[in-house]
């Protein structure tokens, strides 16, 4: 290449980094209607690539539910152990590229999109290996915190079986990342749908006709997750659509891991401590009276949520989306606009939702049990439940624009006085001083969703949507690798 031609494909390459911000964006009708658009079409199959994806730890069980009791007791806590240890760790580290991805694709620096990710992947890879140690001392770890031995023992063989999907779960989300800052959801939703037909057969050969019991679910877990990495890995090397943003493996993406590690860190903190709140609450219903009757309905509460949950999660990551990429193009009016119309939906989706599960409160405990005094407590819960999940879908799309805007900082912040200054000490005042017993605990929960919306509303009102887009920039050409380097 001529000194000439060096200059003009350098200038091409950062020609979308020093542009003056622009926004050319109204909110018209039309304009909010188109954004509105976009956003159900990222959102809708986004949130069936979250359920497909939940489903497979749920099947798992299931299958396990058929071998009796002992098994599906080891089953079900060594899921739970792994997903506070692990799933939830790796899901939090991979929403920084939400922001890195997001806005480089934004600032159409599609080259930078595969150095980010493959950064992503060697980080979380690393952070793979202490929690695949943490999970092959699943046995001591539960014992060691009091739970029954036997059960503990059962756990300890399945989470070890299940050691080989960390490793998998964390490449995915680095890929699932990569692709949903592209608008590229759809390939997603059918990688996810084979894995999870096949899931299906992996469980009935493996538990069921091969003999490994319990273990068999533990190693179709490992194959589906796997399975699920290498169809979307044959799509982002051969797929036209990814063309631009993956161009091989390199050598830069060793270089800056830092600054992806001080996005990365935060984005865990925030998704942790959210997650951790929500199955510590389970544990604290075992200290209370009647403790057999209050777990079981605060399990089934949790079920309930985390599955109703997928939906607010959905458009949570499809305003990530719009945001980043607006404002690394250096559009601020139209990544405030996505944020007004995502408050709008999850207005709308939580009404909804929340009408539906108080006309199914008197028959929705039939679902998990037979017992007439689990149905009767799971009917009183319902409202509750209700709404916890009209704030909990407000906060999850606030914070989905957090992560697009880039302030996991913040983020990590409010959630950690929100669930643990102010829900924990109300949930145990309610339920151990005040002896209101589950739904203390749940009403806990209720009040730390609630400061959590209102501090990120208050952030969202207070923000200066110019001024961000600036920081998008700016984040953007500090990471940016001219294209001629990587070619």
């Amino acid at each position: 290449m001529e000194r000439g031609e060096e200059e003009d494909a350098s200038c091409v390459s950062r020609r979308p980094l020093i542009e003056n911000i622009t926004d050319k964006n109204n909110d018209s009708k039309e304009t909010i209607l188109a954004e509105l658009r976009k956003q159900l079409w990222l959102a809708g199959p986004l949130i069936t690539v979250s359920l497909l994806q939940f489903c497979l730890q749920l099947i798992s069980v299931m299958f396990v539910g058929h071998l009796g009791e002992l098994s599906l007791s080891g089953a079900s806590m060594a899921t739970s152990f792994a997903s506070v240890t692990g799933f939830s760790l790796m899901m939090g580290m991979a929403s920084a590229l939400d922001t890195l991805c997001g806005q480089s694709y934004g600032a159409k620096q599609y080259h930078m999109l595969g150095i980010h990710m493959q950064r992503a992947m060697l980080v979380l890879l690393l952070v793979c290996i202490p929690l695949a140690i943490v999970w092959a001392n699943t046995a001591p770890i539960l014992t060691l915190l009091g739970q029954d031995p036997d059960i503990s023992k059962e756990a300890g063989h399945y989470a070890r079986f299940m050691i080989p999907s960390i490793f998998a779960y964390g490449i995915l989300q680095c890929q699932v990342k990569f692709l949903q800052t592209q608008n590229i959801v759809f390939p997603m939703m059918l990688s996810s749908g084979v894995t999870t037909l096949l899931h299906l057969f992996w469980c009935w050969i493996l538990v069921l006709k091969s003999g490994l019991g319990s273990r068999g679910a533990a190693v179709a877990n490992s194959i589906s997750y796997w399975t699920n990495v290498s169809l979307l890995c044959l799509y982002i090397v051969f797929s036209p659509s990814c063309s631009k943003t993956w161009n091989g493996f390199s050598r830069e993406a060793l270089r800056n891991v830092l600054n992806f590690i001080r996005l990365a860190i935060p984005s865990a903190v925030m998704v942790c401590l959210e997650a951790w709140s929500f199955e510590m609450m389970v544990l604290l219903s075992g200290l209370l009276p009647n403790p057999q009757l209050e777990t079981s309905v605060l399990s089934i509460c949790l079920n309930t949520a985390a599955t109703v949950w997928m939906i607010p999660f959905g458009l949570s990551c499809a305003v990530s989306t719009r945001v980043s990429n607006e404002l690394g193009a250096g559009h601020p009016r139209a990544a405030r606009l996505a944020v007004g119309v995502v408050m709008f939906m999850a207005i709308s989706e939580g009404i909804l939702v929340g009408a539906f599960m108080l006309i199914i409160k008197n028959i929705w405990g039939y679902a998990y049990s037979n017992e007439i005094e689990v149905v009767k407590y799971v009917a009183t819960m319902m409202p509750i439940l209700a709404a916890s999940n009209f704030i909990d879908g407000l906060q999850c799309v606030l914070s989905g624009t957090v992560r697009g805007c880039g302030w996991q900082k913040i983020g990590a912040i409010i959630n950690l006085g929100s669930y643990y200054l102010v829900g924990l000490p109300v949930a145990i005042l309610l339920a151990f001083v005040l002896h209101i017993g589950g739904k203390g605990l749940w009403l806990g929960l209720l009040c730390a969703l609630s400061v959590q919306v209102v501090c990120l509303f208050v952030i969202m009102l207070r923000t200066n949507w110019e001024q961000e887009a600036k920081k998008a920039k700016e984040r953007v050409y500090e990471s940016t690798i001219p294209v001629e380097i990587l070619s």
